[in-house]
């Protein structure tokens, strides 16, 4: 059974649709990337799979031992968020809090599995640093590193590389490759057609025709073309 299968989904707001009819399922060494134009609905299916909306109808059903509070989460960076006063520890150690259950304190357990994911993230050297004087990359892998504290099945990526450089995009699309090479399933979003590249499948969300299948179907069918052509147009207006 996949770890993550949505079906007959409509999401909204206060029983106002905005995308309805979503099925698509996520298993262990899939690689699925969410692309579709604003307004689609992307950041409700966001907050509908971490449980933090519930779905006007249909169902997401978790499965293959995952528990529902299981998907790691590398959320869209603000300003805010950026600025955060904390070092890169105090951030990957938070990623353990639902290990914790009551307790008011990180035990051994956590604080290793902290370590081993700051090292596998490559900001081991940097744990004692202000998490705001870290550059944008050093940033998401240590985000990636809290989100891989809380999971070691399913993360959940929200525009991930926004604001990065070509050259630290590059490494942290390979960081993901290399996790989900691992078995690690990736979820997505991105506006960023170079995402596609690494996915294994593609959901095009449209409010009113969505699409799900592999990336060889998404590439044949007419909802590549369309978001391939928006994707210029936005590139080029950003240019002018």
């Amino acid at each position: 059974m996949a770890y993550l299968t949505c079906k007959n989904l409509t999401l909204g707001y206060e029983g106002h649709a905005i995308v309805s009819d979503l099925n698509f399922k996520v298993g262990k060494g899939d690689y699925l990337c969410i692309v579709g134009e604003n307004g689609t609905g992307k950041s409700t299916l966001i907050k509908t799979l971490l449980h933090l909306q519930d779905a006007i109808s249909g169902e997401v059903m978790v499965g293959d031992g995952l528990k529902a509070y299981e998907v790691g989460y590398l959320p869209q960076q603000t300003v805010v968020q950026k600025d955060f006063p904390a070092t890169v520890e105090e951030i990957v150690l938070s990623g353990t809090l639902a290990k914790c259950g009551w307790r008011p304190f990180y035990s051994k357990v956590e604080k290793r599995m902290a370590e081993e994911k700051m090292k596998k993230m490559d900001v081991w050297n940097f744990r004692k640093s202000c998490y705001r004087n870290l550059s944008g990359g050093q940033q998401q892998r240590t985000l990636l590193a809290r989100a891989l504290c809380a999971t070691s099945k399913v993360i959940l990526l929200d525009e991930p590389v926004t604001g990065l450089d070509p050259k630290v995009t590059a490494e942290f699309y390979q960081v993901t490759k290399d996790l989900n090479e691992e078995g690690i399933a990736v979820i997505m979003v991105s506006h960023d057609v170079q995402a596609l590249t690494y996915a294994t499948h593609i959901l095009y969300m449209d409010q009113r025709d969505s699409f799900y299948g592999t990336k060889e179907e998404y590439m044949n069918s007419d909802k590549w073309k369309l978001f391939k052509n928006t994707e210029k147009d936005r590139i080029g207006g950003e240019k002018k």
